[in-house]
């Protein structure tokens, strides 16, 4: 079982168009002047400093932006005005459910992911985060070798639960969890279902501080429970607990430029020359509702009773985030959360400013969306030391010792190809402001 991990190796390349930004790892932090580690391991400012900002490998604890706090809400798609660009949105929750990139396309009461030739898929992410609790996703996956349909729990130090599909067998649901991105090969499981790409199905996960349920179509198809994760090597629970972004995803894991490991998962290149792409001019997932129940616990972990989540320490586990009031809206793409007023029309400008070819918007370049090598491609994993047991909920780490889907032809929206150019423009035209 694989993961969602390297759509986010693939968003990186085509933000080279903008400048080589500089990359980030837990070893390697980000400068002052681009502070931002964004999702996909490269070093910005503007977005790179909104959803997926590790603050562990970003300048500092607060280089990254606030996360708005989790809000309960059915989101539906009979349009996509709730769906903000990623060259557009700055960080207000109240204007935007979704961030994208790539082409989301509207289709009767669904929300088409696209992939067309030349491209790396579609991404949207929550602009909200889930701090434990329920989420559940209606949708029709793609199809195809190579074609990779996503639907993930992903946090900013990358704590991941997901649901992934392989457009080479239909009738599969993958199921795996990580702790802070480590790629342990043994934690994914398999759903047997009906046809995924003809069929509507509702996939659910129930996560709470001691347990995570998969759900297909209200049947629990696996549980893990925390106590089952504890690793005695690294003293603590392997165990997916910060707050995370609900992502969406189609994404190209059938690459010649991808790792070998993830290709074979996929199983084998993508064909851009199947029945989709010759009638529609793209692969493409139906989704059609997304519904968020928040865990709403009376005292951390788990609350949602602040304006944003933020982290105040750098192991990055759940005793070090904070449910506060702090701002989570940047003033410009310039802006950082070290300085979340630069670029404003009013402002002024405080501590070390990017450099005029500093990155602002994280680009695509093929891989999954949370940049984790879960598909064996290089290196091993950690999994020793599973086996300490807890039975107290709301468990805070280091408390304790231990659309006429499936139609062949969808009418005339085709993919925009010249996204990226659009990008570009729009960066320049801020830049120039």
């Amino acid at each position: 079982m694989v993961r969602a991990s390297t759509f986010v190796f693939a968003l990186a390349t085509a933000s080279t168009a903008l400048g080589q930004a500089q990359t980030c790892d837990l070893n390697n932090k980000c400068p002052q002047s681009t502070p931002c580690c964004s999702q996909y391991g490269q070093c910005g400012v503007g977005a790179y400093c909104l959803g997926g900002c590790d603050p562990r490998s970003s300048f500092s604890l607060n280089s990254c932006t606030p996360a708005p706090v989790c809000e309960s809400k059915t989101y539906t798609f009979e349009n996509l005005d709730s769906v903000a660009p990623n060259n557009k949105y700055l960080g207000d929750a109240s204007k935007a459910d979704w961030v994208s990139s790539g082409n989301p396309v509207h289709y009767g009461s669904d929300v088409l992911l696209t992939m067309a030739p030349s491209t790396v898929g579609t991404l949207l992410a929550s602009t909200s985060y889930m701090w434990y609790g329920n989420v559940q996703a209606k949708f029709k996956t793609s199809r195809g070798q190579g074609v990779v349909t996503a639907f993930i729990l992903l946090s900013d130090v990358k704590d991941e639960i997901d649901y992934e599909f392989v457009g080479a067998d239909l009738e599969v649901a993958q199921s795996n969890y990580y702790f802070q991105g480590i790629p342990v090969y043994v934690n994914g499981a398999n759903t047997t279902i009906s046809d995924t790409f003809q069929n509507y199905h509702t996939y659910e996960i129930d996560w709470t501080p001691d347990t995570i349920t998969w759900l297909v179509d209200g049947v629990v198809a696996r549980t893990k429970k925390r106590s089952d994760t504890w690793n005695a090597t690294s003293n603590q629970w392997a165990y997916p607990q910060t707050p995370a972004r609900v992502q969406l995803s189609l994404w190209p894991a059938g690459l010649s430029s991808n790792g070998q490991g993830t290709v074979d998962w996929a199983g084998g290149l993508v064909d851009w020359n199947s029945a989709d792409i010759k009638n529609n001019g793209y692969y493409y997932a139906s989704f059609t509702s997304v519904t968020v129940n928040c865990f709403n616990a009376t005292s951390a972990p788990g609350t949602n009773t602040g304006v944003s989540y933020t982290y105040n320490g750098y192991s990055g586990t759940n005793d070090t985030v904070v449910d506060g009031k702090n701002a989570t809206v940047l003033a410009s793409f310039l802006a950082t959360g070290l300085d979340m007023e630069l670029g404003a029309s009013s402002g002024t400008a405080s501590g070390a400013q990017p450099s005029s070819t500093a990155e602002t918007i994280p680009g695509q370049s093929g891989g999954s969306p949370a940049n984790i090598n879960s598909h064996g491609d290089t290196g091993s994993s950690d999994s020793s030391g599973s086996g300490g047991s807890s039975t107290v909920t709301g468990f805070v780490q280091g408390a304790t010792g231990t659309s006429k889907s499936g139609a062949d032809k969808l009418g005339q929206e085709k993919v925009v190809k010249g996204s990226l150019f659009a990008v570009i423009v729009a960066v320049a035209a801020m830049m120039a402001m």
